[in-house]
């Protein structure tokens, strides 16, 4: 595949942070100690994690400076519609106007039967959202990450009990992840077994915002680069406990 780019789809946006000596407790003041402003937006921070990790990769979603940014539309098919395919090896679309989403798959899944299979794209989704119009985004993905938010919403009270509830879901050949906190993670590969990864909690817990993205992020670089499932899926609990440690993503590979 060369130096083919993976491209993640969705948002960018600001987070504010501010940053308090311990959690605050309802209806009470509390003294801020810093304050920072960062870039983020789930696909941006899976950007940013996988150019960390030293992949090729591209963000888009839409940008703009100043109060214009306040209404900013999301990406079209037709916006897509001018993106050359044949620069990626895999795309990744966080769950947002799934409508759109569902015909921009389709136009990959169109370009993929025409090439040989070393050169086809992969096609991951995000599932984090508890609205019904992203649930048809199930059976689109080659590697489909699916929330705790959502399972929960479905009634399922592990990440295993998520996987055997969704997989029927899922179009054939697919691989669901879920990652469910301080509990690791597991995922359901084609063969149906569930495989497991223990999370690597930080010395101290110092920033769990943007997390979950940097485990998808490392799991798709793991993937991309060749590795098994379950190396993948441990790569991603390992990295994620390593950003949960460091504020924003400094250091997350020392």
């Amino acid at each position: 595949m060369g130096d083919k780019k993976i491209l993640s789809i969705g948002l960018v946006c600001l987070d504010i942070i501010n940053v308090v000596d311990k959690y605050p407790e309802e209806d009470t003041d509390t003294r801020c100690l810093s304050q920072r402003w960062q870039r983020g937006g789930n696909a941006s921070n899976t950007c940013t994690v996988l150019s960390l990790l030293g992949a090729p990769c591209a963000f888009m979603g839409s940008l703009a400076p100043g109060p214009v940014a306040e209404n900013l539309p999301d990406v079209s098919v037709e916006d897509f519609s001018k993106v050359d395919l044949g620069q990626y090896k895999w795309v990744h679309w966080e769950g947002r106007n799934a409508d759109e989403q569902v015909k921009m798959i389709e136009r990959v899944r169109e370009y993929n039967r025409q090439q040989e299979e070393k050169n086809r794209i992969t096609i991951s989704v995000e599932i984090e959202k508890t609205k019904e119009p992203l649930y048809q985004l199930f059976p689109l993905g080659d590697l489909v990450f699916v929330s705790k938010d959502v399972a929960q919403h479905f009634g399922f009270d592990s990440a295993s009990a998520a996987l055997k509830g969704f997989s029927g879901r899922l179009r054939k050949g697919a691989t669901l992840i879920c990652a469910w906190a301080e509990k690791g993670a597991d995922a359901i590969g084609p063969d149906g077994v569930v495989i497991h990864s223990d999370a690597f909690p930080p010395e101290k817990l110092v920033d769990t915002l943007g997390a979950g993205d940097t485990f998808n992020a490392s799991v798709m670089y793991s993937l991309s680069n060749g590795n098994s499932l379950q190396d993948a899926l441990t790569f991603g609990c390992q990295i994620a406990g390593k950003k949960c440690g460091v504020h924003g993503y400094d250091g997350i590979l020392h």
